[in-house]
């Protein structure tokens, strides 16, 4: 008897009636498992954001409440529409419907973070929440923990720093089209209003090791078991938020429907599945490995020119703060007075290789989330400068928090290049305006 031919077939039940017992595979899910070992959520992030945020609500407390899958016609800077999927919010007006990138969620490090999230549409989704290090359930990679359904997704973030969440169920496809937001773990004060700070504004403080570099002010040292939430910190006075991104339009015409990416099941799922029923016959869907972008975009913002082209987005342009965890004044475009410490994160959300390059010298102080010197890892690197006019490298789903702090006046651009992930060839430059008076 062989593998190959074995001399007795044993039928797999159907899934019907059993979508909770397959949620890995069964597409779409029509339910999801309970959370396991569900604990007492104390993120107070959502209470603030009720409080702050005009028409905001927090019905579950302590629990954000995003949902998946608002797909939406977006226009692109020369008029034309694209189709995108989105993640909105239960909880807050602005962002019901959808937005991209998805609202930033931001989170205290040690409180216990739920998120209770509802997917929607004909395709089945999940959120890993990147670089986060949950259980695996709550870990939401496709086919490896859950799928959405309705879930409550539950951990607790023990590093400061930058991160970012998106549907992990055909990734390529889903990411690409917007499923996905950034995540920032803030110090345990971040949200504590008891000493009298603004904790919907700035300053704000980040993870940081800055022993060597004593012209950022405010650097505390020390240990993180000291009970110190400030340990190892250092406060910032402007922040922008840099997700730098790609858009090929013609993904968008071959699926513009999600489920078209989707096998149909057999009898035995994973083994007589039918991938073309979904795309008309036409194989599309094998096309994906043809990655062409067109449109180039950072935080949501267009770079207003095609292929070839250098081209600017405006100048003063902010994060509202339903968008924002509540916060006010978050940048994309950064305006800034001499001799403020400017706090900068880009996540790389493109398929294209990316170079970014500062008109002034910065300071790298945290990579994928991981500030670079502050233990348990200070024995094995270090923040480092960046000269002025050196290119930053990334590649997707890359993070990298950068401080700057000048003295004198700057009017000027940072430079994103975008080159083909293949060929390396030019694809666009985009500047972003850099304004200290």
């Amino acid at each position: 008897m062989s593998f190959s031919n074995p001399s007795h077939h044993i039928p797999r039940r159907s899934v019907e009636g059993h979508e909770g017992t397959w949620v890995k595979i069964f597409d779409p899910p029509k339910e999801s498992p309970p959370t396991p070992e569900l604990l007492e959520p104390t993120n107070p992030v959502p209470a603030f954001v009720a409080a702050t945020v005009p028409g905001a609500s927090n019905l579950v407390p302590y629990t954000i409440r995003p949902h998946l899958m608002h797909g939406t016609e977006l226009r692109m800077w020369d008029g034309r529409e694209l189709n995108f999927f989105l993640i909105g919010d239960n909880d807050i007006p602005e962002a019901h419907d959808g937005t991209f990138p998805g609202p930033t969620i931001r989170v205290p490090r040690g409180v216990v973070f739920h998120a209770k999230v509802e997917g929607h549409g004909q395709a089945p989704h999940t959120v890993h929440w990147h670089g986060i290090e949950p259980t695996a359930m709550n870990d939401g990679v496709g086919h490896g923990s859950m799928e959405i359904g309705d879930y409550t997704y539950q951990w607790q973030p023990n590093h400061i720093g930058s991160y970012f969440y998106h549907c992990h169920r055909n990734t390529i496809q889903h990411f690409d089209f917007g499923l996905y937001g950034f995540l920032i773990v803030e110090p345990p004060d971040a949200y504590d209003s008891r000493d009298g700070k603004n904790v919907g504004g700035y300053p704000r403080r980040t993870a940081a090791n800055l022993s060597k570099y004593p012209q950022f002010k405010g650097f505390v040292g020390g240990n993180l078991e000291s009970g110190d939430p400030h340990a190892m910190t250092v406060p910032y006075d402007v922040e922008a938020l840099w997700v730098i991104d790609d858009i090929d339009s013609v993904w968008r015409d071959q699926a513009e429907h999600a489920h078209q990416t989707f096998p149909e099941h057999g009898d035995r799922p994973g083994i007589n599945d039918e991938f073309h029923t979904n795309d008309r016959g036409k194989q599309e869907f094998f096309a994906f490995h043809d990655y062409n972008p067109d449109y180039f975009v950072v935080t949501g913002v267009n770079f207003p020119g095609r292929l070839g082209s250098t081209v600017s987005i405006r100048p003063n342009i902010t994060i509202p703060p339903a968008l924002n965890s509540g916060v006010s004044g978050m940048q994309v475009s950064v305006n800034a007075r001499r001799n403020q410490t400017i706090l900068i994160r880009l996540l790389c959300a493109a398929y294209t290789k990316i170079k970014v390059t500062f008109p002034v010298d910065v300071v790298v102080i945290a990579v994928d989330g991981r500030s670079l010197g502050v233990p348990p890892f200070g024995s094995y690197n270090q923040p480092y400068t960046v000269p002025a006019g050196t290119p930053i490298e990334m590649s997707t789903a890359q993070r990298a928090d950068v401080l700057i702090r000048s003295e004198r006046p700057i009017s000027s651009f940072a430079q994103v290049e975008y080159r083909h992930h293949l060929s390396d060839a030019f694809l666009l430059n985009g500047r972003i305006p850099i304004v200290f008076k």
